[in-house]
């Protein structure tokens, strides 16, 4: 698009809820290994912050699963979920600190597993750094949401009552 601008790497060197939140309205830019190139606006978001959060996998430490998150911001964690839904996240802040925001949603589709199914992304994108010469960037494309929201993060009970309420997901509409 003529007035779209590649978001930077700097822009997921912040805190993992700046960035969920100021993710929302981008459009998200993939080049699938097969097909053409798709684009999406992301419409819903949620931040997992660090070993303290215990509904972010970081909480269990460091482990081959989540070495990613670890990496500086700017990377795809995509992790398999119930065995088959591929849940992309894109990791931020510095290196040796983990956090990642979880895409949940586009205007187009909702639910992060459809997202991926939708999208062609599989566990190939893990550990992909964001870039226009990758299969994956993003974009700034002038959509600015009118109101944001913000709640408690989907399917996380298992982190008890403080973390599980957290309002750590943001979503907009566009109706």
């Amino acid at each position: 698009m003529e007035n779209s601008s590649i978001l930077p790497e700097q822009f997921f060197l912040r805190d993992v809820k700046v960035v969920a939140k100021e993710l929302l309205g981008k459009t998200l830019c993939i080049r699938p290994r097969k097909g053409d190139l798709k684009r999406a606006v992301i419409s819903e978001t949620e931040a997992y912050d660090g070993e303290d959060d215990l509904a972010c996998h970081a909480s269990k430490g460091k482990t081959s699963r989540t070495k990613i998150m670890y990496q500086k911001g700017g990377v795809c964690y995509v992790y398999l979920c119930y065995g088959m839904h591929w849940m992309l996240n894109f990791v931020t802040g510095i290196a040796g600190y983990p956090a990642a925001v979880l895409i949940r949603g586009t205007l187009q589709v909702n639910g992060p597993g459809r997202l991926t199914k939708n999208l062609q992304v599989d566990g190939s994108f893990n550990g992909i750094r964001l870039g226009p010469k990758s299969l994956i960037w993003l974009e700034d494309t002038g959509v600015n949401p009118k109101e944001i929201f913000t709640g408690p993060r989907v399917g996380v009970n298992y982190a008890g009552p403080i973390w599980a309420e957290k309002p750590y997901r943001f979503w907009f509409s566009n109706h």
